[in-house]
């Protein structure tokens, strides 16, 4: 069965039509998936079940973390010494 964006985009409508919102979301994810250059039989194997959505107020764009983590070997900066003098000058 050869499905295409817009085969899945109506038989997602018709779904949603008929109250079946669980059918259409997972031909919304599909298309999705076939968008990013997925094909359709890789969309179709594709599997949801560790899929979450973006809770609101989380940290980041695209992410589900509530903190952002360091990157590994990360060390801070230096702190600056405190008593030194400041090297411009002001008049």
């Amino acid at each position: 069965m050869d499905d295409t964006i817009q085969t899945l985009q109506a038989k997602m409508e018709a779904a949603a039509l008929a109250l079946d919102f669980e059918r259409a979301s997972r031909l919304r994810d599909q298309i999705a998936l076939m968008r990013g250059g997925a094909s359709a039989e890789e969309a179709r194997a594709a599997s949801d079940a560790g899929l979450t959505r973006q809770r609101p107020g989380a940290m980041g764009l695209g992410t589900s973390q509530q903190r952002p983590a360091p990157p590994p070997g990360w060390t801070p900066p230096p702190r600056p010494d405190l008593n030194t003098r400041s090297t411009g000058r002001r008049r």
